[in-house]
């Protein structure tokens, strides 16, 4: 009990800070969009049921209705084929929604350049600087793009030959699923993947990678320029749907400050 209430009193003090990873959502969340013949999900909506009227004079509430991966949200195993035998997001263990955090930053890289991907020698470049991955915890990726998630053709980035956004290259996709300790990838664009993915080989390796490995994603986060390369503890809140893909979520990070 007594390192949990150090917990409350350090976030009660500020010297633990609770950082929200988590981008609002609403009817103009940016979504992905898949081209013809893909089906494509829906969008974030609020149906009204009653606000302190006669439908019910002393409550407000709304349905919702909104596709898994929408906003900021959490790939489970069973999202792609690769994963098909794998958890969905109500198997997934409570004890791995809070987990350790390393960042890579290489937003002034994705500034310069949309399509820049993450190689494997930038995570050895890092982990020279900072120490290895942690064991069963989290990549987070700082894109910089989630400055654009307030618009969503500036977020999906794309023209004539398809989207352009950051992602992780196949070697790197690959070395993360089969041989680094961590659980899963976090990222701030639209999916783990870059936009350019459904070119590469195999396509959209994160998803086939990750995902086939057991691990997991985390994406559209926001925030994570407030996060240091190391020791945040990042809390990711699924809803924990039974045969669900995925999740909307809310994510969360500790920082010691």
């Amino acid at each position: 009990m007594a390192l949990l209430q150090d917990l409350i009193r350090s976030i009660a003090d500020g010297m633990v800070e609770v950082i929200d990873l988590t981008a609002p959502l609403s009817e103009k969340t940016p979504i992905i969009q898949l081209p013809a013949p893909f089906a494509n999900t829906r969008r974030f909506e609020l149906t009204q049921i009653s606000r302190y009227d006669e439908r019910g004079p002393a409550w407000y509430w709304n349905d919702i209705s909104t596709g898994e991966h929408v906003g900021t949200h959490f790939d489970a195993p069973i999202h792609w084929v690769t994963g098909r035998e794998g958890k969905d997001v109500s198997q997934v263990p409570a004890r791995q929604l809070i987990a350790p955090a390393a960042v890579i930053d290489k937003s002034q890289e994705c500034s310069a350049n949309p399509d820049f991907l993450l190689q494997v020698s930038d995570v050895e470049v890092w982990e020279r600087e900072h120490g290895p991955l942690p064991e069963g915890g989290w990549l987070l990726y700082r894109t910089g793009w989630d400055a654009r998630a307030d618009d969503q053709r500036r977020f999906l980035n794309a023209d004539d030959t398809g989207p352009h956004t950051p992602g992780i290259s196949v070697e790197c996709a690959k070395w993360l699923a089969a041989e680094a300790p961590v659980i899963g990838v976090g990222v701030e664009t639209v999916g783990t993947d870059a936009g350019k993915a459904h070119s590469f080989d195999p396509a959209f390796p994160c998803h086939a990678f990750l995902l086939g490995a057991g691990k997991y994603g985390l994406t559209q986060l926001a925030n994570l320029a407030s996060l240091p390369p190391t020791g945040a503890v990042v809390i990711a809140g699924p809803l924990p749907i039974t045969r669900g893909s995925g999740s909307p979520a809310r994510v969360l990070a500790l920082v010691e400050r």
